[in-house]
C-alpha cells in the first residue's frame, strides 16, 4: 500500500454492520416436529430415547450352558522354543541357558477368560448452518421430517464403534445470515471499522521521543514506523475497515438443517480368574485364547453348570450390569446384539535348572508369549 491509499485510509462506512453472535439467537430457528425446541446458542447435542418397541426385553429364568473342554498340554521343544524367541527380543539375555536348560515339570494351568459384548445404538441431533450458495434446499414442502429413530441409516458391522452423522430429511430452510446481517461483511472488532490503528511506536504522536533523562524532550523526528501520521494500516483487515462474514463466507445467507448423530458402540465386560499371584493379570489382554464356547442373541443370559464358578458368577453379574445399565430408563440407547464368550487361554508353568540352580517362567497365550520372573545369567566367574 503506498502513502496515497495510507491517506485514504480512515473512512467508516456505517452500512457496515457489528459483528454478531456465532449462532443463531434464540427464536431464529424454526421448530421441526419430533424434534426438541431449538433454545438458540450453542447447546450440544440432544439425545432421544428409542421407542419403546426398540427395546428388547429379557425373559425369566433364562441362562446358557456350556460345553466341557480339555486344557491343551505344552511340550518341551515347544516351551524351549517360545522361550528362545523370547530371549532373542531382548539384547540383555543370552540364549545359552534356553538352549543347555534342564526341564523338571511342565504344570498345564486351566484359565478361562469370560468376555461379555453389549453393542448399543444411541441417537441425537443438533442444529447445523453452512454458506448458501444456491444448493438444493431439502425443507418442509417435500414433507414432514421423519422421528429420530425412524431416520433409515446403513446398519454397520456388528461390535465395531462407528459415529455415522446425516442430515434429517425436510429438515433445511434457508435464512438471512444472522453474524453479517444479510451484509456479507462484518466491521472489523481490531481499528472500529475505520482501517487504521493508532501507531505503536509513537503513540499517535507521529514524532518519537529522544535523548534520556534530563535531555528526554520531544523532537522533530517523524516516526519512520508511520510516516509521521500517528496511525497505521490495520493488520487484522488489510485497512479495509471490514472483514468477510466468517459464518456466510460473504454469501449473506445460510442453510440451516438437522444433523442427527448415531453412534453405535461396544461394551465389553471382561473377567479372569485371580490364582496366579506369580502372574500379572494384565499378560492376558495381549494374547488370544480357544473361544470354545460362543452365545450371540439380542439379549443372552447368565451361563450355568459350567466348572469353574468364578466363571459363572461372572456372566450374572455381567449380564445384569450390562441389562441395567442399557436400558432405556438409564441411558437413551437400544441394545441391538449381545455376544459372550469363554476363551481357554492356555498357560504353562515351565519349571527347569540351569548350572545347578532352578528356575521357572510361564509360557501364555495361542502366541506362546513368555514371562519370566527370573531368568538366568550365561556368564561364568572363573
Amino acid at each position: 500500500m503506498d502513502e496515497k491509499d495510507d491517506e485514504q485510509l480512515g473512512a467508516f462506512d456505517p452500512n457496515i454492520p457489528e459483528e454478531g453472535p456465532s449462532a443463531p439467537p434464540p427464536g431464529w430457528l424454526e421448530c421441526v416436529t419430533g424434534y426438541d425446541e431449538p433454545k438458540g446458542g450453542d447447546t450440544g447435542d440432544q439425545l432421544y430415547p428409542p421407542p419403546p418397541a426398540y427395546n428388547p426385553q429379557p425373559e425369566n429364568d433364562r441362562n446358557a450352558s456350556v460345553p466341557n473342554v480339555r486344557v491343551p498340554q505344552v511340550s518341551e521343544s515347544v516351551a524351549r522354543e517360545a522361550l528362545l524367541k523370547f530371549v532373542g527380543s531382548k539384547w540383555s539375555k543370552s540364549s545359552k541357558p534356553a538352549r543347555n536348560l534342564t526341564f523338571k515339570e511342565l504344570q498345564p494351568i486351566t484359565m478361562y477368560r469370560y468376555r461379555l459384548e453389549t453393542y448399543t445404538e444411541s441417537r441425537s441431533s443438533a442444529w447445523e448452518m453452512e454458506p448458501f450458495t444456491g444448493q438444493v434446499v431439502d425443507g418442509p414442502q417435500y414433507g414432514m421430517s421423519p422421528p429420530p429413530w425412524d431416520v433409515p441409516v446403513q446398519q454397520p458391522q456388528r461390535y465395531i464403534d462407528v459415529i455415522l452423522k446425516v442430515r434429517v430429511p425436510h429438515s433445511s430452510f434457508v435464512k438471512t445470515c444472522h453474524r453479517c446481517h444479510g451484509c456479507g461483511r462484518t466491521r472489523c472488532t481490531h481499528c472500529a471499522g475505520r482501517g487504521n490503528r493508532r501507531c505503536p511506536f509513537c503513540h499517535g504522536h507521529g514524532r518519537r521521543t529522544t535523548g534520556h533523562g534530563r535531555n528526554n524532550r520531544a523532537g522533530n523526528n517523524r516516526c519512520s514506523s508511520c510516516q509521521g501520521r500517528g496511525r497505521k494500516r490495520c493488520t487484522f483487515c488489510h485497512g479495509h475497515g471490514h472483514k468477510t462474514c466468517p459464518t456466510c463466507q460473504g454469501n449473506r445467507n445460510l442453510m440451516h438443517f438437522i444433523q442427527l448423530t448415531i453412534t453405535w458402540k461396544n461394551h465389553v465386560f471382561e473377567f479372569v480368574p485371580d490364582r496366579l499371584p506369580e502372574f500379572p493379570l494384565k499378560k492376558f489382554e495381549k494374547v488370544s485364547g480357544d473361544a470354545f464356547f460362543i452365545d450371540e442373541s439380542i439379549l443372552v443370559y447368565p451361563i450355568v453348570g459350567f466348572p469353574d464358578q468364578e466363571i459363572c458368577d461372572a456372566s450374572r453379574k455381567a449380564s445384569q450390569e450390562h441389562h441395567s445399565k442399557f436400558s432405556p430408563q438409564q441411558v437413551p440407547c437400544r441394545i441391538l446384539q449381545q455376544r459372550q464368550t469363554i476363551e481357554l487361554v492356555p498357560i504353562t508353568h515351565a519349571f527347569y535348572s540351569y548350572s545347578g540352580k532352578d528356575y521357572d517362567y510361564f509360557v501364555y497365550g495361542l502366541e506362546n508369549k513368555v514371562f519370566t520372573p527370573k531368568y538366568p545369567s550365561a556368564c561364568v566367574i572363573l
